[in-house]
C-alpha cells in the first residue's frame, strides 16, 4: 500500500523523536557506567583507608619519609619502596618510550611490506600476553647475567658517577627497570600506533603538498597531531610499571634501603606487599595497607598529570 504524502512529515518526525530517545538512553547508560566506575574506585580507596587507619594514626605523613621497616619494634616507613617504585618506573620508561614510539612510527608508515608489518604487530602485542612470572624467570637466568657484565664494565670505567658506583652482583634496580621496559613496550607501541594511524590523511597530504619531506611530515605534523594519544600510552605504561609485582619482586633484590646507584638492590611498594603480606599481622597489616594507599595515590597523581598534559596540548 502506498504511503500518503501527507503522512511523511509525521513519520519523519516520529523517527527523529525515536532516535533522540535512543540517544538520550545511550547517554544516560554511559553516565551510569562512568559513575559506577568512579564509585568503585572510591569504595576501594575507602576500604584501603579503613584498613590502614591504625598506621595512619600512629605514623601520619611521616610514614612517607621514614626508612625503617621493623615488624619486631612496629617501626614502619615507606620511603625506600616509594623511591624504588619511582626510579625503576623511570628507568623502564626511559628505555621503553623511544623504542616504543619509534616502533609505532615504523609500523604505522609504509616502510615495510604489509605482510611484515602484520607479523611485527602480532609479535609486539604478544609481549603483553606473557605472564609476569615468566618475565621474572627469564630475567633471572638470561637478563641478569647479561646486565651484570654490562654493569661491571660501566662500574669499572664510570664508577666515579654515583649512579654506577656500586659493583653489580645480581638483582638490583637496573634489571628491574629493564624488565619493566620490556613489559611496558607493547602498551606504548600499540596505543601510539593507533594514535598515529588515526591522524587524518589530509594532514599528511597537505604537508607533502607544501614541500615537506617524509620525515619532516612525520616529526612536525603526524607525531604532534597524535601527541595526546602517545601521552596516554606513556601514562598507561607508567601505571603498569608502578604496579608491576612478580617480575620486579624477582629481579629488584628486595633490599629496604635507598641507594642512588642503579646497580644496588632496592625495593618497590608492590614488592613489599607481595613479600610481607602473607606473614603480616597487627600493625604491620595496617602499615602495608598504608603503603598500598600511597601507591594508589601515586597512580592517581600520574593520571591527573597525564590528563592535564593532554588538555594543554589540545588547547595549543
Amino acid at each position: 500500500m502506498a504511503t500518503n504524502s501527507h503522512d511523511l512529515p509525521s513519520a519523519i518526525k516520529s523517527r527523529s523523536e525515536g532516535e533522540k530517545s535512543l540517544d538520550r538512553g545511550f547517554v544516560w547508560l554511559t553516565r551510569i557506567f562512568a559513575m559506577a566506575i568512579a564509585a568503585t574506585l572510591l569504595w576501594i580507596a575507602f576500604q584501603v583507608t579503613i584498613s590502614a587507619w591504625p598506621a595512619i594514626q600512629q605514623f601520619g605523613l611521616g610514614f612517607l619519609a621514614r626508612s625503617a621497616w621493623n615488624p619486631v619494634t612496629n617501626d614502619y616507613g615507606v620511603w625506600p619502596p616509594v623511591y624504588g617504585t619511582l626510579v625503576s618506573s623511570f628507568i623502564g620508561l626511559l628505555i621503553a618510550i623511544p623504542i616504543g614510539v619509534g616502533t609505532a612510527v615504523l609500523l604505522s608508515e609504509n616502510f615495510l611490506p604489509s605482510q611484515v608489518r602484520v607479523v611485527l604487530v602480532f609479535l609486539v602485542e604478544l609481549l603483553a600476553a606473557i605472564p609476569s612470572v615468566v618475565y621474572g624467570v627469564w630475567g633471572i637466568f638470561v637478563l641478569i647475567p647479561i646486565l651484570t657484565g654490562v654493569g661491571q664494565w660501566l662500574n669499572t670505567y664510570f664508577g666515579w658517577i654515583p649512579i654506577f658506583s656500586t659493583i653489580p652482583t645480581g638483582p638490583g634496580m637496573f634489571p628491574a627497570g629493564v624488565i619493566l621496559a620490556i613489559m611496558t613496550l607493547p602498551i606504548i607501541t600499540a596505543i601510539s600506533r593507533d594514535a598515529l594511524i588515526a591522524v587524518p590523511p589530509s594532514l599528511r597530504q597537505a604537508s607533502i603538498g607544501l614541500g615537506a619531506t617524509r620525515w619532516e611530515t612525520i616529526f612536525q605534523i603526524i607525531i604532534p597531531a597524535a601527541f595526546s594519544g602517545i601521552v596516554s600510552a606513556i601514562m598507561l605504561a607508567l601505571g603498569r610499571a608502578m604496579g608491576e609485582t612478580m617480575a620486579v619482586t624477582m629481579l629488584i633484590g628486595n633490599a629496604n634501603n635507598v641507594n642512588i646507584s642503579i646497580f644496588a638492590p632496592a625495593n618497590t611498594i608492590s614488592s613489599l606487599l607481595a613479600n610481607q603480606f602473607s606473614e603480616a599481622g597487627g600493625l604491620q597489616i595496617a602499615a602495608l595497607m598504608y603503603a598500598a594507599l600511597v601507591l594508589f595515590g601515586l597512580t592517581l597523581i600520574v593520571n591527573i598529570l597525564a590528563e592535564l598534559i593532554v588538555l594543554r596540548v589540545k588547547r595549543m
